[in-house]
């Protein structure tokens, strides 16, 4: 039963659209303008950066949050879990139709929960080749590559590094278009 919760708190933390919720606020659709995603970038882009940082909080703080309640309720592998579904459940909102952002900023959340110090690795290299390259994704796509490896580095439990580098293939994925685009 426990386990159920784990699972289930963290698909509906997960899904919670605050870019939806954020553009409201602003009388404004971001399904409906820029790239159609409702995450952090196309907030900033549609809305600006202020309304863009609250999607950026509450996008990060449900990936969090998922993770500290399933270690609560299951130590490690609960607060593996919890994030892992609270991703799927950003990236496949119940609330939106099973649409939704690209996991970046939820992904963040549980990695800065299982490691701050790989969070904070992860994060200064998106700055970084986010300022250098002017584009978000290819600066959120190498930390997503780098966040298992510097788990691996940092001899973080095999549970974190195998269930991290299988949502950052996910979020890959999930970037495809962006990738596709880049190339060309």
């Amino acid at each position: 039963m426990t386990w159920i919760a784990v699972l289930g708190i963290g698909y509906f933390l997960g899904a919670i659209p605050f870019g939806v919720l954020v553009g409201k606020l602003w009388k404004k659709d971001i399904r409906q303008h820029g790239s159609g995603n409702v995450g952090f970038t196309n907030a900033w882009r549609v809305l600006g950066i202020g309304p863009a940082s609250l999607v950026l909080i509450g996008d990060f703080s449900k990936g969090f949050l998922a993770a500290y309640i399933g270690s609560l309720l299951q130590n490690e592998t609960g607060a593996l879990l919890g994030g892992m579904i609270a991703i799927i459940g950003h990236t496949l909102s119940c609330f939106i139709h099973f649409k939704g952002g690209k996991g970046i900023a939820t992904g963040a959340g549980v990695l800065f929960f299982l490691s701050p110090a790989v969070f904070l690795i992860c994060a200064a290299i998106l700055a970084v080749l986010t300022y250098v390259t002017k584009y978000m994704s290819v600066g959120s796509i190498t930390a997503a590559i780098c966040a298992p490896i510097l788990l691996w580095l940092f001899k973080a439990p095999t549970i974190y590094f195998a269930g991290i580098f299988v949502m950052c293939c996910y979020v890959i994925y999930l970037q495809r278009g962006n990738i596709q685009r880049l190339m060309n």
